[in-house]
């Protein structure tokens, strides 16, 4: 404090949202069960397309993922709103540690997916969709009661440095899991069911751990659980189109350009590289965010960020093309590095317009809002890639959808000047453009 008795701001650090210990507790649950999930997810990949070799029934895993979060999402979000947060995340991530423990059964089964029947998985997926669905607004309307508001932005670049870290390390950890020489009397949990017993005792973990978080979670909505407060976080999201610009370019560009859903054609059929070589592709685009999240805690993006983020899209586009067109190990490698690196600086962006442009008694519904547009440009997505895949073949659906989302980045930057104008991440700079438009939601 001065003389004059005024306060200094504070100085941020590129630490300064570790201060907050509930903040690191659900970090390092985040860390462990991203981790597991994306292990997870390469032993599911894997077996499905051991089974049927068939590029469709790897899209529909995407779907199976997908379905819940579009049927719940309005139900999500109100439930983020109105009840106590941390408490949802728990429930939602014990429905999905039962659903792990179904998957490691039906591949400790002899008969279960016997003869090529693959739908038992799908089931499972369905529960583990619904789980997602429902955590995931209360986890994104959770972060700000975690840390001082001045933190945020700081806090939203961990929050993706951390997933980042857990997306290379994840599937990278389920190929060699995957591919884990055991003998004797552990043959039998070879492959996928090691991988499986991981990632349940990963989501285990995280349930104990947010279970110690002692933050006073906010439930700022008290309305009637009807159609109308449902639709709230759809209404605000259509009227300020800062949002409707980011998330809509999201969604198009990465639904289009993503080939993760593909790896597995390109690991094994096209590349030659194994489990192990599919791990590594996995894991690569979040090499490429990962450098990227630590560069942006030291040198956070201060002006220009909606052409930043378009740039930066773009660049998605390219590098998939590219990885498309490779028939090398090391140029895909490189090309997925690429793809991840710029697709960081879209979250960062999205996930700070998100929150800093919506009150917080609407965050659960537009935060269900933004996460059924993550889902369709990534779950669905996957679907997508599978099913043009079967179509065209691998090579050319993802020539084609890295083609698409160039054209995305340009239609964007015609359809939303407010995007493309977007300049410093602070709520001051965003309140401008939310004070020009209607309250979506009428006081009480």
């Amino acid at each position: 404090m001065s003389e004059e008795g005024e306060t200094t701001a504070p100085v941020l650090t590129a630490g300064a949202a570790l201060q907050s210990r509930d903040f690191r507790l659900y970090q390092c649950a985040r860390l462990m069960v991203i981790v597991g999930a994306e292990a997870q997810s390469v032993a599911v990949a894997w077996q499905v397309y051991e089974i049927t070799r068939s590029a469709l029934d790897l899209g529909l895993t995407g779907l199976a993922l997908f379905l819940p979060g579009l049927f719940f999402m309005l139900a999500a979000g109100h439930a983020a709103d109105r009840y106590d947060r941390r408490k949802i995340i728990l429930c939602c991530y014990g429905l999905q540690a039962v659903c792990t423990a179904v998957l490691l059964w039906l591949s400790m089964s002899a008969t279960a997916l016997a003869n090529g029947r693959i739908w038992p998985i799908y089931a499972v997926l369905i529960g583990i969709g619904l789980g997602r669905a429902f955590s995931g607004p209360a986890a994104s309307a959770m972060l700000p009661s975690l840390v001082p508001k001045d933190h945020f932005v700081n806090a939203v670049t961990w929050g993706a440095t951390v997933y980042q870290i857990a997306n290379m390390s994840g599937p990278a950890v389920g190929g060699l899991l995957f591919t884990l020489p055991l003998a004797g009397a552990l043959a039998a949990w070879k492959g996928a069911p090691v991988v499986y017993l991981f990632t349940l005792a990963m989501l285990l973990s995280f349930i104990v751990l947010v279970g110690m978080i002692r933050t006073p979670m906010e439930r700022s909505s008290k309305k009637a659980f009807n159609v109308s407060t449902m639709l709230a976080g759809l209404r605000y999201v259509w009227q300020t189109k800062l949002l409707l610009g980011s998330i809509s370019l999201d969604l198009f560009a990465v639904m289009l350009g993503g080939a993760t859903a593909l790896l597995p054609i390109f690991a094994i059929d096209i590349l030659h590289a194994g489990p192990r070589g599919l791990g590594l592709l996995r894991a690569m685009p979040s090499v490429g965010a990962l450098a990227v999240s630590l560069t942006m805690l030291v040198y956070p993006i201060k002006r220009r960020a909606g052409a930043t983020m378009l740039t930066c899209v773009a660049i998605f586009g390219a590098a998939t093309v590219v990885f498309g067109l490779s028939r090398n190990i090391w140029l895909s490698l490189i090309a997925l590095i690429l793809v991840g690196a710029s697709d960081m600086v879209s979250v960062v962006v999205r996930s700070s317009i998100l929150q800093l442009a919506t009150p917080p008694e609407m965050r659960g519904r537009v935060s269900a809002v933004n996460w059924l547009f993550v889902g369709a440009s990534n779950e669905f997505g996957e679907f997508e890639s599978g099913v043009t895949a079967s179509w065209w073949g691998a090579v050319p659906a993802v020539v084609i959808g890295g083609i698409g989302s160039l054209l995305v980045t340009t239609g964007a930057a015609a359809l939303f000047p407010r995007l493309r104008n977007a300049d410093a991440l602070t709520a001051e700079s965003l309140r401008g453009a939310e004070q020009e438009l209607a309250v979506a939601e009428p006081v009480d």
